[in-house]
């Protein structure tokens, strides 16, 4: 059964001048996420390079949010508590000043939702 909200994490991403050898951001943020029980969704490449780290907050006729420059480092609970925001709201909106900080200051895209 498919979930009604979906956090994606761009498995691709990775900051400038990290090491290539090792584990991407995405993945690393996305390993963190399950770790502490998350559902989400991986996915390749968002195209979103220079904003990386990427992840996206979507569902069914809900507002969708693209979100960069995601440190797993230092935002993990930030996606985390982002996720349950937009889960708890109706339409996908969550009010602006209930996001995390990095959440507010690093939206890439809101995305209406598709009308049916």
């Amino acid at each position: 059964m498919a979930r009604k909200n979906t956090l994606v994490v761009c498995t691709t991403c990775r900051h400038a001048g990290t090491d290539p050898q090792a584990a991407t951001d995405g993945a690393r943020l996305s390993e963190g996420l399950s770790a502490r029980g998350v559902p989400h969704d991986r996915q390749e490449c968002l195209s979103a390079c220079k904003r990386s780290c990427v992840v996206v907050f979507r569902g069914a006729g809900r507002w969708t949010y693209v979100q960069g420059d995601i440190d797993p480092d230092r935002h993990l609970e930030d996606v985390a508590d982002m996720a349950r925001a937009y889960a708890a709201t109706p339409d996908g909106v969550v009010p602006w000043r209930a996001r995390p900080e990095v959440i507010r200051k690093n939206t890439i895209a809101r995305i209406p939702p598709i009308e049916v």
